[in-house]
């Protein structure tokens, strides 16, 4: 007899029984289907994390600023401005690693357009930032060299700030007040989104770093080139971790730390940081998958038990076909090829289900699933290894019933 004989053998026995074969195969569709349904929320996880890393811009190292101890009471981190634009400038021409090196300071203030307002924050900055952040415009320009020379009151606003402002009115060419001066809008920013710490990166006006300390944030009265913040971008292929290092040396140089001298400043790699998130997020995918699995082999088990019964209850039919000529591997091949059958089915059925319930997750839930080709062939796989594994000892035990006992059995 050949396969395609067994195959036809198979299926003519599984519609005989079809709600015993439906049942059996309950374990195999729950099991593919909550496989393919973890791993899209885990791979979603992953892709939400790739997305935060692109947001923050490749290869990113920030500087901030350090904190003042006064009467052994410590700041918090920036209460002191100890990195300078002098500082950023040399990082940027003595660190061959590095592709951009850009000086900022942040604030808050109240931005007005009309008879509207909003509250939202304030970043001063050069044009370098723009590269170092990745952060283009999908209207107008940045700031150039000029606008940061002279001081120009000029400015570009983040999609949520320009939303409250203007609505879907084109905010380009408009006048806004911050803090009672006037900004001519020249450029509205593409979309950020969130960062990994739940900041909104899209409520934000950015201006020119001159602008911003002479007539909206002020300046520090100890040194009046301090800023609160230096973004710096690493050359794609270079090592993140040597290049902090030899940030970290050449401001400890600059600053005249003594070995024994704690950094008066704070180095953040932000590529390891959310690194370490997405390789939580796989761990997290990978335990998610694993628990899920074990509905396959309760399935896989249940497929036994059924073709174990099966066996018991052929074992007369199993005689006569012996008897007219089968040989013992035509019966392997039959009961293997029903419990590779009903794996299969179930695997097709699991597979719709856990496509389904992985969009019924983004609809009703709001939250990302992603579902990566590889998955489904990867549990579509699984589920015919479990029909082949856990039918084989039934099947076996069938091809090697003794004709003559199989013939009496009753």
């Amino acid at each position: 007899m050949n396969p395609l004989q067994s195959a036809r053998v198979a299926l003519r026995a599984l519609r005989v029984n079809k709600l015993r074969s439906a049942l059996t195969m309950l374990g195999i569709i729950i099991g593919v289907g909550a496989v393919i349904a973890m791993v899209g929320v885990g791979a979603g996880a992953q892709a939400r994390v790739a997305e935060q890393i692109q947001s923050l811009g490749s290869n990113l190292i920030i500087v901030l600023s350090g904190s003042t101890t006064a009467g052994g009471i410590r700041g918090g981190q920036g209460t002191r401005l100890t990195i300078t634009e002098e500082d950023a400038a040399a990082i940027g021409r003595e660190i061959a690693a590095v592709h951009a090196s850009a000086p900022s300071m942040r604030g808050t203030a109240q931005i007005v357009y009309g008879n509207l307002n909003w509250a939202t924050g304030i970043q001063g900055v050069t044009p370098e930032y723009f590269e170092a952040r990745e952060w283009t415009t999908v209207a107008g320009r940045v700031f150039t060299p000029e606008d940061l020379a002279g001081a120009t009151k000029v400015a570009l606003l983040g999609q949520t700030t320009a939303q409250n402002l203007f609505g879907d009115a084109d905010p380009l060419g408009q006048i806004v007040r911050i803090k009672k001066v006037p900004f001519t809008v020249i450029g509205l920013l593409d979309r950020k989104g969130q960062n990994s710490w739940g900041q909104d990166q899209d409520d934000v006006a950015v201006i020119p770093l001159t602008t911003a300390k002479k007539k909206v944030l002020g300046v520090s009265q100890a040194n009046a080139r301090s800023v609160g913040a230096i973004s710096i971008k690493i050359r794609a292929g270079e090592d993140m971790v040597e290049a902090e290092a030899q940030i970290r040396e050449l401001l400890r140089q600059r600053h005249r730390l003594q070995p024994y001298q704690d950094d008066d400043f704070t180095v953040r790699n932000l590529s390891e940081i959310l690194q370490a998130q997405e390789e939580s997020s796989k761990v997290m995918t990978y335990l998610l998958a694993a628990i899920a699995s074990v509905s396959l082999l309760v399935g896989g088990i249940g497929i036994m038990n059924i073709m174990l019964v099966s066996v018991t209850e052929r074992t007369r039919e199993i005689g006569l076909r012996m008897a007219v000529g089968a040989r013992g591997r035509d019966i392997l091949l039959q009961f293997l090829v029903e419990a590779v059958t009903l794996s299969l089915i179930g695997g097709v059925i699991g597979i719709a289900l856990g496509l389904g319930s992985s969009r019924a997750i983004s609809e009703f839930a709001e939250w990302r699933t992603q579902v990566p080709a590889a998955s489904v062939a990867m549990a579509f796989g699984f589920a015919a290894g479990v029909g082949v594994f856990f039918g084989f000892y039934p099947a076996r035990k069938a091809a090697r019933l003794d004709p003559i006992e199989a013939l009496r059995y009753e």
